[in-house]
């Protein structure tokens, strides 16, 4: 049930590729998409997936509508996982929904 996005009851996309953000660290009661491990951590808008229902909402029988858009985040593994042995360019990509991402602003 993907979309372009944009339509009367969907807005355009937030995010584009190459965006910087972050991803929320939020603690909801119940269902959650966003893995636990990913909240908190910086990285780039690699792609826009599309838009579809809230998968929190479904995951309680109801709607899931309006539709979310969904980006695939790319973050460098050391940025997850601090202790990370490997390669300091090893990237990791999780898809998360618009509503866990906020800008991310560099200040120096």
């Amino acid at each position: 049930m993907a979309n372009s996005g944009v339509d009367a009851n969907n807005p355009p996309p937030l995010f584009q590729p190459g965006d910087a953000v972050q991803v929320r660290v939020a603690f909801p009661v119940g269902h959650c998409r966003t893995p636990f491990y990913f909240r908190g951590v910086p990285g780039t808008i690699e792609r826009h997936c599309g838009a579809f229902p809230n998968p929190e909402e479904l995951a309680y029988g109801r709607s899931g509508l309006p539709p979310i858009h969904l980006y695939r985040v790319r973050a460098r593994q050391k940025d997850v996982w601090p202790d990370y042995p490997g390669s300091p360019l090893d990237t990791i990509e999780v898809e998360i929904y618009e509503h866990w991402l906020e800008p991310l602003h560099n200040t120096g």
